[in-house]
């Protein structure tokens, strides 16, 4: 974001996505993101930043349940009992793939970001965004409004990701 300043100069304000990711390359965090409902656009947030090679090891787009379970290693039991949108599959995500990557910061999303597919239990716009960090797995629930276009709940997903993992870095 550029604003016209004082004395006709520019200032820069960095975005939490852009603070999160500088903080995590200057402290060489390595990361791995595991993706559902975002259908890889939180990877490609982290590898539009130019030197994100240094930390960022791997990206999953695990959309299907069969790809949960074979990829990232998925309870099939938790799935059925609990459905892919949940907080117990997201969870499993994040870890699994911590276990998998050896990344010290995993990210995973999963959700219904519609149209369609929403139940009265998991409507449309409902998210879980995992993150592992420091031996510790947090899981966030959202719930976007159901007349955000899919696009929209995608973006807002992975800001919340970055915002989230601004708050877990800085302590909460």
């Amino acid at each position: 974001m550029l604003f016209w300043g004082r004395y006709n100069k520019y200032i820069y304000l960095m975005s939490v996505e852009s603070k999160t990711i500088q903080y995590l390359l200057d402290n060489q965090i390595t990361v791995s993101t595991a993706e559902s409902c975002t259908g890889g656009l939180l990877a490609s947030r982290f590898t539009a930043q130019a030197g994100i090679s240094q930390i960022y090891q791997s990206g999953m787009i695990t959309y299907s349940n069969d790809a949960k379970t074979k990829y990232l290693k998925v309870s099939p039991s938790t799935l059925k009992s609990q459905g892919a949108v949940s907080r117990q599959v997201c969870s499993q995500m994040c870890f699994n793939l911590h276990k998998i990557t050896k990344s010290q910061m995993t990210f995973s999303t999963t959700g219904v970001a519609g149209p369609g597919g929403g139940t009265k239990l998991k409507p449309v716009g409902l998210v879980f965004i995992g993150i592992y960090f420091k031996k510790n797995i947090y899981v966030e629930q959202l719930k976007f409004s159901s007349q955000m276009t899919r696009l929209q709940i995608q973006k807002a997903t992975v800001k919340e990701c970055f915002q989230m993992a601004s708050d877990i870095i800085h302590g909460l």
